[in-house]
């Protein structure tokens, strides 16, 4: 039987109101609703006074001056990104000249994986941070601690950010409570994800923020599902090549018929992302480099 990730789905927001959702923490939803983004960007504010911006969203009409409405009256200090997809990144230079605030982020470029197949919602290629982060850097404000925390797998620039008052982590796509996570190589990566599931994993968070959808209020048991579901997907794969089923589109017709076919082409990426990882690992082999077209067989 397949894994069961006990999502979180329901969330109660007004597109532009200023939510206070913890102590140190307010959120506005960007109103950039899709398959990608659940509800939409959620873009934190964190303190008070001095503030701290995490995932400042899109660039979209109206949404800066949504931004400065929430922050009026207050000083932002830094903008922190989780990584250069262009539903989160986009507004930081915007929002850092209107405000003054220092842009953090990593300032790795995304290895290129566009295709005819949508499945994110564009990149972000001319971001470059004021501050270029790798992971381990802090930063404070007044009564707030962000630390930045490397998290590649999802995207290979993703950092995402502790808060330390609280035993928090805005986890932008890496975890998220609506949904898997898209992993699409090559930027993508699979074996990077495990490793970045298990760093977040050690650190015994009482909250996940991510940047699309409710928080994650146990983490543990989350993330432990997450990793599950990823491991069995990759024990069907196994099994699909047992069957003898030795190309991903045919993998892909089994193991996701119950799935409405649009959604293949997606199903299609994933799947190669798990074979990269298997083929790594050596539990199974193909004549040149995976891709969607290889021929594979067990190791």
């Amino acid at each position: 039987m397949a894994v069961q990730i006990p999502f979180v789905r329901e969330m109660d927001f007004d597109y532009g109101e200023v939510q206070q959702v913890s102590p140190l923490i307010r959120r506005v939803l960007a109103n950039n609703p899709g398959p990608f983004t659940f509800h939409g960007t959620g873009v934190y504010i964190i303190g008070a006074g001095e503030v701290a911006v995490i995932d400042p969203g899109p660039e979209q009409p109206g949404h800066l001056d949504v931004l400065l409405r929430a922050v009026a009256g207050e000083k932002v200090t830094h903008i922190f990104v989780t990584h250069t997809h262009a539903d989160h990144s986009p507004a930081a230079h915007p929002l850092a000249a209107a405000t003054g605030a220092t842009v953090c982020g990593s300032a790795k470029p995304m290895l290129s994986h566009r295709t005819d197949l949508k499945l994110e919602e564009g990149f972000d290629d001319a971001f470059k941070p004021h501050v270029a982060l790798e992971g381990g850097e802090t930063f404070a404000g007044p009564g707030w601690t962000i630390e930045a925390i490397a998290t590649p797998g999802h995207a290979s620039n993703h950092i995402c950010y502790a808060l330390a008052e609280e035993n928090a982590l805005f986890s932008g796509d890496h975890i998220m409570g609506w949904s898997t996570t898209v992993i699409v190589p090559p930027d993508g990566d699979m074996e990077d994800y495990f490793a970045s599931l298990e760093k977040v994993r050690a650190r015994q968070f009482t909250t996940l923020w991510p940047t699309h959808g409710p928080p994650i209020t146990a983490p543990d048991a989350f993330v432990q599902a997450y990793a599950d579901h990823r491991l069995d997907r990759e024990r069907q794969i196994i099994e699909q090549i047992n069957a003898g089923h030795a190309r991903i589109r045919d993998m892909v017709a089994v193991m996701y018929a119950a799935v409405d076919k649009g959604l293949h082409p997606a199903a299609c990426q994933s799947v190669l992302a798990h074979m990269i990882r298997l083929v790594k690992l050596g539990r199974v082999a193909c004549e040149s480099a995976p891709g969607l077209d290889s021929v594979y067989r067990l190791a």
